[in-house]
């Protein structure tokens, strides 16, 4: 486990947390563009079952492989998928980071998605944690990959939006 102090300045860890309060509110209040622009374009973004990061196996519930993928995919969420409207919203914590090099910082961070439907009580939907790889560049820090680590097995109903 790497020591924040040692590794990060003050003010790269603060861009850190910005990232991923950005991060938050974009998938939160279903600003889509610009949650895209967090990452950079040869990006991965995947959900997976804890079990399967763990044992090493690749197969993850969604999976892409660049911005232009995540593009897609909220295509398909604002104007081909039908599904009952939810509002999701995310308590993320605070990012352990666990390595750092040259322009590049591996964190990762718990995070709980709670769901709420119009018509329904909150429930909680998806809980585990977050593994990045984020780089620097002229744009300030951006997700060049992201693994939303899930820790239960069972997903009710489907994810829609990104976690």
């Amino acid at each position: 486990m790497a020591d924040v102090t040692d590794t990060l300045d003050f003010s790269t860890y603060q861009q850190l947390l910005a990232l991923y309060t950005r991060y938050a509110s974009a998938v939160d209040n279903a600003a889509w563009d610009q949650w895209t622009d967090l990452f950079v374009d040869d990006c991965t973004y995947k959900v997976q079952p804890r079990e399967n990061y763990e044992r090493g196996f690749p197969l993850a519930t969604l999976s892409f492989e660049s911005k232009g993928m995540l593009k897609d995919r909220i295509y398909g969420i604002t104007e081909t998928i039908f599904h009952d409207p939810y509002y999701q919203r995310h308590v993320v914590g605070l990012p352990e980071v666990t390595h750092v090099e040259g322009d590049r910082i591996e964190a990762q961070a718990n995070y709980a998605v709670f769901r709420t439907k119009p018509d329904a009580l909150s429930t909680v939907f998806n809980v585990g944690r977050y593994i990045d790889i984020i780089v620097r560049t002229e744009a300030g820090l951006k997700l060049k990959s992201r693994t939303c680590v899930f820790d239960s097995e069972m997903i009710p109903n489907s994810i829609i939006y990104p976690i």
